[in-house]
């Protein structure tokens, strides 16, 4: 599942794919419609992939959980609709999370948070797979260079100016 370009804006509803960066803010499409939308730097704009939903031990992102849901869902769209009531919303949604913190978590973020599943689902954006990192090799090895790196150059002595 790739939603690094995927965004949540306030005051719009559904999610947009960002399309073109601009001086000004940038140009996204709605997935909903398909409809080009400019998107001026003040709006409060987040990307899918930083979202994240709490839990009684951590905070787990939003990417774990839609993907938990399309293993459960076979990848399909979700066997409740974000319009059902809160109880079977919540009964729902203990299937997926089971730990969840039920005192910082509202039914509104479940709603959202399956209406956004259905339409990446609609989208084909869904997946049961594990996400990979497109070159994992060459990132591990910059990583280490870059460690080794470090570790050089607190381990020389400071020169001192006579």
């Amino acid at each position: 599942m790739n939603v690094e370009k995927i965004l949540a804006i306030a005051g719009k509803p559904g999610l947009f794919e960002l399309k073109l960066q601009t001086r000004s803010g940038f140009l996204a499409e709605s997935l909903l419609d398909g409809k080009k939308i400019t998107v001026g730097m003040r709006s409060n704009v987040s990307l899918l992939s930083e979202i994240s939903m709490y839990t009684y031990s951590e905070e787990k992102p939003l990417v774990e959980i839609m993907r938990t849901i399309a293993i459960r869902e076979n990848e399909g769209p979700t066997s409740v609709s974000p319009k059902d009531d809160n109880t079977k919303l919540i009964a729902y949604f203990k299937e997926i999370l089971p730990d969840y913190d039920e005192d910082r978590v509202y039914a509104s973020d479940i709603k959202k948070l399956l209406n956004w599943y259905n339409i990446l689902q609609a989208k084909g954006m869904v997946s049961k797979e594990e996400p990979k990192v497109e070159n994992a090799e060459a990132v591990k090895e910059e990583v280490v260079e870059k460690v080794k790196k470090e570790a050089k150059t607190e381990k020389a002595p400071a020169k001192s100016k006579k």
